[in-house]
């Protein structure tokens, strides 16, 4: 394969991932308007997002098996085409339990988005690049939540939440006839790299789910990514409404605070990949590399509970931004991390029993939200919970994985 094709290859799946982001934050955006239109309560909404999060959850339990089976072609077109059709069926809901299925349906095709992006980007990819290149990837979810926040108000102001909801959806599907085009229907061969890497990571078995629940490797990475995760759900979901309720910002208003916190995220993924790249060039262990950059991704959310303390949205807007940003560092190394140290036939597999973990994370806090910010309690104890996650989620890694990880990795 030739580089230039192998980029407009990782363009596409940074366009698949702001059109998933775009089609999964609508809801959020939206959420005045739909609430004011359909008389929901802040514990539907949070019944309805945490639904959307079992589904995915449950989804991925397949997920991953089914794009090692397709293929990273294949599973990025199955993939891309489901969740764009779901998010159009919004546009014909009226009731909670309308959107509710609705937003399940949208949770189950979606599952397979993260397996199919990630193992593309392994197969495309040698260890001294890849994590830069899972940095452009996950900053797609950042430019899509900024696409969201800029584009969707004035549409549904414009022409109604129903036409946002296919006109959004509508876009997967001209992806699609792109990715199409450009793999040319089949699937491309991939050029192996020169080194002891293909030797290591290129194994035919995928393994079973007993082989990956037996490894240790399998559960760091699962706690991790459960213990970061949940945050990256709750602020997805909720930050319009902190912005609506806390500063008494309309939806034209927490446009741009909202689109700034994300670009910032965007940063965060790019720099998270550049600094743990640049440590593996200049000698250090790709595991190594990858946890260091954590630890200082880890410390830089502390801070976020004082978003509540001050009256000015902007210094709530910075502290937020920080959040996110370190937070998008530390999974795109979190990511590479688990493709260091998985054989690439395996690692949609594994990427998906992790997104599983993360996803049921999702469904605890999105449902305590629901209740907290229903009942009364705000936001202090959600703010509190997230500016310590990522430290546990860093501990959990350095406890659990093994030591044969960092000497595999050696080897790439």
């Amino acid at each position: 394969m030739t580089e230039t094709r192998r980029r407009w290859l990782l363009f596409l799946l940074i366009v698949s991932g702001v059109l998933n982001y775009a089609d999964r934050q609508i809801i959020a955006v939206l959420k005045p308007m739909l609430q004011q239109d359909l008389h929901w309560t802040d514990v539907d909404y949070g019944n309805i997002t945490s639904l959307f999060q079992l589904a995915t959850a449950c989804a991925y339990l397949g997920a991953g098996r089914l794009v090692d089976w397709l293929g990273w072609r294949r599973a990025n077109t199955w993939a891309v085409s489901t969740w764009s059709l779901a998010a159009m069926s919004h546009a014909l809901a009226r009731t909670v339990g309308q959107f509710a299925t609705a937003r399940v349906a949208l949770g189950i095709t979606e599952s397979l988005g993260t397996p199919a992006a990630v193992k593309t980007v392994a197969v495309l990819f040698v260890a001294r690049t890849r994590s830069l290149a899972l940095g452009a990837m996950n900053a797609a979810s950042n430019l899509g939540a900024i696409f969201t926040a800029l584009v969707v108000p004035p549409l549904a102001l414009a022409a109604g939440w129903a036409p946002a909801f296919v006109i959004v959806g509508a876009l997967g599907l001209l992806w699609v006839m792109a990715w199409v085009w450009v793999t040319g229907g089949e699937e491309p061969q991939i050029a192996a790299p020169e080194s002891l890497e293909n030797a290591v990571r290129q194994p035919h078995s995928r393994g079973t789910w007993r082989e990956l629940l037996r490894d240790r490797g399998t559960w760091a990475v699962i706690g991790a990514k459960m213990l970061s995760d949940q945050v990256w759900w709750f602020l997805l979901f909720w930050v319009p409404d902190f912005f609506h309720t806390v500063f008494h910002l309309d939806m034209s208003q927490f446009a741009g605070p909202v689109a700034v916190i994300y670009a910032a995220a965007a940063g965060g993924s790019v720099v998270g990949g550049i600094a743990s790249g640049r440590l593996i060039a200049r000698g250090r262990n790709p595991v190594v590399a990858r946890k260091l950059t954590m630890l200082v991704c880890a410390l830089l959310v502390t801070p976020l509970p004082f978003a509540l303390a001050t009256r000015d949205p902007w210094f709530a807007v910075a502290l937020l931004s920080l959040t996110l940003a370190a937070h998008q560092g530390f999974a795109t190394n979190l990511f590479a991390l688990a493709t260091d140290v998985t054989p690439t036939a395996r690692v949609g597999t594994l990427i998906s029993i992790a997104a599983l973990g993360g996803n049921i994370a999702g469904i605890a806090i999105l449902q305590a939200a629901g209740w907290l910010i229903g009942g009364g309690y705000g936001y202090r104890p959600l703010f509190i919970v997230a500016a310590f996650s990522y430290l546990a989620g860093l501990l959990w890694l350095q406890l659990v994985l093994p030591r044969k990880a960092q000497a595999h990795a050696e080897a790439l």
